[in-house]
């Protein structure tokens, strides 16, 4: 089956919420969510975290993520990608005589995150000999009925859908923000995350929240306290 890493990409430098990785989210730093699920999934090898910054591993660390090597500061500024990151870890494995077939990339600010899911993600990955596999949630309103705001009035994006009922349009989905399962050796040749054949996980819209500010923050709590607690 080949050997699995989890990568959890964790710089210091967060802009709009200042220590975000590390902030307090329910009585635990939030980073602490993702390294608990990816430890509790049994289907990881490793379980690193990359930073560039010393307090974020000391806590990486005391929550049982391994902190192997630091972050480059090539890929600890503003304007490094999540690919970026990815390759710079694997390579760094790779100049260490350790090889990985499979990586997930789990965000530190993903406290939605679960053991179970990202169990079902690496056996989806696997049985559809995916070159990659995240979480999706679908749309609640159908996209294709939007509309945009054009000289101060409503438009419809897809005009040609004015007439169609809801439920004839098909469901679209998107990125749930949460964690990226990879086939190595096709993403170190791409370095793409998404391509034709990545493989949906769907889960829930409740189940989803990006963390950009302080108020996404508070719904995120309110959210989890709600859904994941129970």
């Amino acid at each position: 089956m080949g050997r699995t890493v989890a990568i959890i990409t964790a710089r210091g430098g967060s802009k709009r919420i200042p220590r975000k990785n590390i902030k307090d989210f329910l009585g635990k730093p939030i980073i602490a969510y993702s390294i608990t699920a990816a430890l509790e999934a049994g289907c990881f090898d490793e379980v690193m975290v990359s930073t560039d910054d010393q307090e974020i591993a000391e806590v990486a660390l005391s929550y049982g993520a391994k902190i192997p090597f630091y972050r480059s500061s090539e890929t600890s500024n503003d304007f490094a990608t999540t690919p970026d990151v990815l390759s710079e870890v694997l390579l760094e494995y790779k100049q260490r005589g350790e090889e990985f077939t499979y990586a997930c990339c789990i965000y530190p600010t993903a406290p939605f995150v679960t053991a179970e899911n990202l169990k079902r993600g690496y056996g989806l990955l696997r049985e559809k000999d995916g070159d990659s596999a995240f979480p999706v949630a679908c749309f609640g309103f159908p996209i294709l009925r939007s509309l945009k705001i054009e000289d101060g009035f409503l438009r419809m994006i897809w005009p040609e859908n004015l007439n169609t009922r809801s439920q004839d349009l098909p469901p679209a989905y998107h990125d749930s923000g949460q964690f990226y399962w990879l086939n190595v050796e096709r993403f170190l040749k791409t370095k793409r995350i998404y391509s034709d054949r990545s493989v949906p996980i769907e889960i829930p819209e409740s189940e989803v929240q990006d963390i950009d500010n302080e108020e996404d923050w508070k719904i995120a709590e309110i959210k989890y306290q709600m859904i994941m607690t129970k």
